[in-house]
């Protein structure tokens, strides 16, 4: 079992797998992330499960969802 920080982020605006791509691609861009898990619920809060080596900074995981074009709605 693994000892690094898990935080999980509800993220309204996602359709489709494409989305799923990029949420994936904009968590991983972050420094200390190492694993990504993204649940779609096409027309409801979708969720991003995010492992890390240390807790993420909110104002960046803010800035990725933006970035992506979508809306970061509970941490």
């Amino acid at each position: 079992m693994s000892d690094q920080p898990t935080a999980t982020y509800g993220i309204e605006g996602m359709t489709c797998e494409h989305c799923v791509m990029s949420i994936d691609e904009a968590f991983r861009e972050l420094p200390g992330v190492t694993d990504v898990r993204v649940d779609l619920v096409v027309g409801g809060r979708s969720t991003a499960t995010v492992t890390s080596t240390a807790p993420l900074d909110d104002a960046a995981v803010d800035a990725a969802v933006d970035e992506a074009g979508y809306t970061l709605v509970e941490r």
